[in-house]
């Protein structure tokens, strides 16, 4: 059974987190006896390659591992099985200075398998092969259910049925769909392991960056994925229907390994419809009702799908006052909300809704981003105290529904991205909600902005999406061309700021 999970933490192994590794392990491996590390292999692990050996943790508790020993490619050339390759568990075949990443372990206990914790295993070893600059990784995965098939088929036809996706086996299959290839067929490699008939499969993932001259690699990720939705207003029928098309864009911009997905202000607005009856102000508070269920389900989300995301906007009551707010939901399973600062006219007139008084940036595990609601993208302090305190990405969630309101927004984004060296992601609702008052019709364009100078794109415009289609939009941005910016740019406007005559800050509140 499926557990549910408040946080998820990815990091190194510690030698204090063995109890937990231990017993995690006993759970995964229950046909396999005994077949648990000992505390004195953990300890040799982390005297020789700390950085290699990783654990998820599910609200502090250990779930899952993956250990690694860096070693010869002739090594791996070889026949070998598996006391071979982990120097009879004295891991002496670990070279610090060979070209391959030999995964020596993975496993994720039972009750939290579903929830794509071994896929962020996985990618934490593609970033750390790429980091260490070595050649590839390899692994020979176990193929448990060829059991069932031993009588009847040879491991190379199990293998084949399994690629084209004829038979599933829970290890290769998993690991085929995380980019691995086969190598070839390794005969009694595991010893003990029925399930497999001792039979393995050597696999392969190659690092397309590795660089045969030596050099020094850059720790800090300096290139984040941006996903944004522009989403197509249509009937919904109830809050599921919601979340089942929400996942769906979720899954997209995950698949392309997005660290962000962007969602538009309102766009839960089509569970209006049932309250059309009731006047404007009565009908937005019935829709608030959804905020929290929404903000716990794409917590379940960011976790399952390994992603931040901005939920965009939706109403919200505290102590009887109406908010626009949205939710960052971490995928370490974490969120914090944020609030809709400058109300527009109309909000105020239909809705009777307030303007929140705090705002902030955010640490994330791509740096410190900020997140502004459409109309307060027009109001050039709040970006600058933001980037007064180190953001390097802007987030902004609209709603508009005409083009010359459209205008507004994108004209000072773009600005906001050239006054404060940042880039600046919108992204709005597009499409017609004829059942829902004043929500009826929409315009949007989804944008990512640079500042302008020789290392960005001339028009300051790094992609756009197609105007009023319902599509995503993914774009890379590059951190690193802001820190040069900031320090050799053709003007730099944040260092250039004249102090001794002006200064923007937040006030007592």
């Amino acid at each position: 059974m499926q557990t549910k999970i408040n946080k998820v933490e990815l990091r190194n192994l510690e030698f204090d987190d063995y109890k937990q590794l231990k017993d995690s392990m006993v759970e995964s491996y229950p046909e396999m006896a005994n077949s648990y590390w000992k505390p004195e292999d953990i300890k040799r692990l982390l005297s020789i390659f700390p950085e290699g050996q990783l654990v998820i943790l599910a609200d502090g508790k250990v779930v899952g591992s993956a250990l690694s020993l860096i070693v010869d490619e002739k090594l791996v050339d070889k026949r070998h099985n598996y006391k071979q390759i982990v120097g009879d568990y004295t891991f002496s075949t670990h070279n610090k200075d060979a070209e391959i990443l030999y995964g020596i372990d993975v496993f994720i206990h039972p009750n939290y398998r579903g929830l794509r914790l071994g896929r962020r295993l996985y990618d934490a070893r593609k970033e750390l092969c790429e980091q260490l600059n070595l050649k590839a990784i390899v692994f020979a995965g176990r193929i448990p259910n060829y059991g069932q098939y031993s009588k009847k088929m040879t491991p190379k036809n199990y293998i084949e049925k399994v690629k084209h996706k004829e038979l599933h086996d829970p290890v290769l299959s998993f690991q085929l769909s995380n980019d691995f290839h086969v190598l070839r067929i390794i005969k009694n490699y595991l010893e003990g392991d029925e399930e497999s008939k001792e039979f393995a499969v050597l696999l392969e993932w190659n690092n397309v960056y590795y660089d045969e001259s030596p050099k020094l690699i850059n720790l800090e990720k300096s290139v984040i994925r941006l996903g944004l939705v522009q989403w197509q207003m249509r009937p919904l029928n109830n809050l599921e229907e919601f979340f089942e098309q929400a996942e769906f864009f979720i899954d997209v911009v995950s698949g392309y390994g997005c660290d962000f997905a962007l969602f538009p202000e309102l766009f839960i607005a089509p569970l209006m419809a049932d309250y059309n009856h009731l006047s404007e102000a009565e009908a937005i508070r019935e829709l608030a009702r959804y905020s929290d269920p929404i903000r716990k389900r794409f917590q379940e989300f960011s976790i399952s799908y390994n992603i931040n995301i901005i939920t965009g906007s939706m109403p919200y009551l505290d102590n009887g006052n109406l908010y626009n707010v949205g939710f960052l939901c971490k995928r370490d399973g974490t969120s914090e909300m944020y609030t809709k600062i400058h109300v527009t006219p109309n909000e105020v007139q239909h809705w009777g809704m307030k303007g929140g008084s705090q705002f902030k940036t955010f640490d994330t595990d791509c740096g410190k981003i900020g997140i502004l609601i459409c109309y307060d993208v027009e109001f050039p302090e709040l970006s600058r105290i933001l980037a007064n305190e180190g953001m390097n990405i802007l987030f902004v969630p609209f709603l508009t529904d005409t083009q010359n309101a459209y205008t507004r927004v994108k004209h000072c984004s773009q600005a906001r991205a050239i006054e404060n060296e940042c880039y600046v992601a919108i992204a709005g609702c597009v499409g017609n909600l004829p059942k829902v008052n004043n929500m009826d019709i929409q315009y949007a364009q989804a944008s990512v902005f640079t500042p302008s100078d020789f290392a960005f794109p001339s028009n300051g415009i790094k992609a756009e999406a197609t105007p009023n289609t319902e599509m995503t939009l993914i774009v890379d941005v590059d951190l690193n061309l802001l820190k040069q910016l900031h320090e050799h740019g053709s003007v730099r406007i944040l260092k250039d700021r004249r102090h001794d005559l002006y200064e923007i800050k937040k006030t007592d509140q």
